[in-house]
């Protein structure tokens, strides 16, 4: 519920010099008036009053850089009443505009421009990942490119067809696809009349197809590719971990602390449902403690080294995710696989993470958010002051 006040009559909220002022930028809706994550949003503005940090929603539209006050929105108090309010010009801005078609409108391209050249204002997570700009970039390093499945550009049917005379199962995702929407898997079966198996991820469950050739599996997967509208990307398939027949995957949330350092601020396992060809939640995947399942298959010595090492893979890919994009970074999730034989493979990484659902992830997660902006403010004001220089 929104309650919208003349904005004349509100006074702004005073800041403190100490502290940063947080904007969480989205974008205009004509019948809801601002689009995104409300219960997100509601939770970092809270998070940022307990930390006396002045912390509002802002769209787009409403974001005027020159002027002194911002007319933003904020939760009330024991409410889930939205009110709209003026506000100081904020010192950070976390993105947050939630879908990518809105991210490459030319208004807000050119906002988000504008917003990166301010030196009066930090900007955070840009933009969307590109999943072929992500491999391509994590490809540059020697380190990262050990953790990434052999992945090209799925232009044509060569493309196709060399790698699966390298490969028994590939995955085939959508460049810049969104909760495993649009993934097709292919496997061949030599054994088989028609030896070709496509299963295509859809709204409910999944479809699957046989094809005898490689002419008729690529039709299939022009066709299906088509409706999307998107590139595609062919993947080496993994075979990962799994308990009782179902692969999981692990993953990561890596934010800046307080000193402007990667860390993890947690690790979280998702086990694929029943015929899923992902692990997501929403299409039939359960939660489930990764130390515990590490722990059935590996045991519990081997599984300590192997999360150290998910630790430290998940940093060292976050920080040359960062270096190659060249822009500033806050925060990232990531999809991570342990196979079978204890190999640590990257398939994902997300700039603007989803809610994770264990208390303790989530928790760190907010104030992370809030301790980063404090970090930059505290170094900008150093610079201000020349300690910097």
């Amino acid at each position: 519920m929104l309650l919208k006040l003349p904005p004349a009559k509100v006074e702004a909220t005073e800041a403190a010099a100490d502290k940063p002022v947080v904007a969480i930028l989205t974008i205009e809706d004509d019948i809801q008036l601002f689009r995104g994550n409300r219960s997100n949003f509601a939770d970092l503005i809270r998070t940022g009053e307990s930390l006396g940090i002045v912390t509002y929603v802002v769209t787009i539209k409403h974001l005027k850089l020159g002027a002194p006050r911002i007319l933003g929105f904020s939760i009330r108090p024991g409410e889930e009443t939205w009110v709209q309010s003026w506000y100081p010009r904020p010192t950070i801005v976390y993105n947050r505009i939630p879908q990518r078609e809105d991210e490459r409108q030319p208004h807000v391209k050119k906002k988000l421009a504008a917003l990166s050249r301010r030196p009066d204002i930090r900007l955070f997570n840009r933009r969307f990942f590109n999943k072929w700009s992500l491999f391509q970039w994590l490809n540059e390093n020697k380190t990262t490119k050990s953790y990434i499945p052999e992945t090209r550009k799925l232009t044509d049917a060569y493309v196709l067809s060399s790698l699966l005379k390298k490969h028994k199962t590939l995955y085939l995702k959508p460049v810049r696809g969104k909760a495993g929407v649009g993934i097709m898997t292919v496997s061949v079966q030599t054994e088989k009349k028609l030896p070709y198996r496509l299963q295509m991820q859809e709204e409910k469950g999944s479809r699957t197809f046989r094809c005898g050739t490689m002419r008729r599996l690529w039709d299939r997967i022009v066709k299906q590719s088509a409706n999307l509208g998107e590139p595609y990307i062919a993947q080496q398939g993994i075979t990962l971990a799994a308990v009782n027949n179902r692969p999981f995957d692990l993953r990561a949330l890596v934010q800046k602390n307080g000193y402007g350092q990667w860390e993890l601020s947690g690790i979280g396992a998702r086990v694929a449902g029943d015929s899923s060809i992902t692990t997501h939640v929403p299409r039939g995947g359960y939660i489930d403690d990764p130390e515990n399942l590490l722990v059935s298959i590996f045991g519990k010595e081997q599984t300590g080294k192997m999360l150290f090492k998910v630790q430290g893979a998940a940093i060292t890919i976050a920080k040359q995710i960062e270096r190659s994009c060249h822009s500033r970074l806050c925060e990232m999730s990531m999809d991570l696989g342990v196979d079978t034989d204890g190999h640590v493979w990257f398939f994902e990484a997300n700039s603007k993470p989803m809610k994770f659902d264990e208390p303790h992830i989530r928790n760190k997660s907010l104030e992370r958010i809030f301790q980063y902006s404090q970090y930059l403010h505290r170094l900008k004001q150093s610079v201000k002051g020349g300690a910097g220089t």
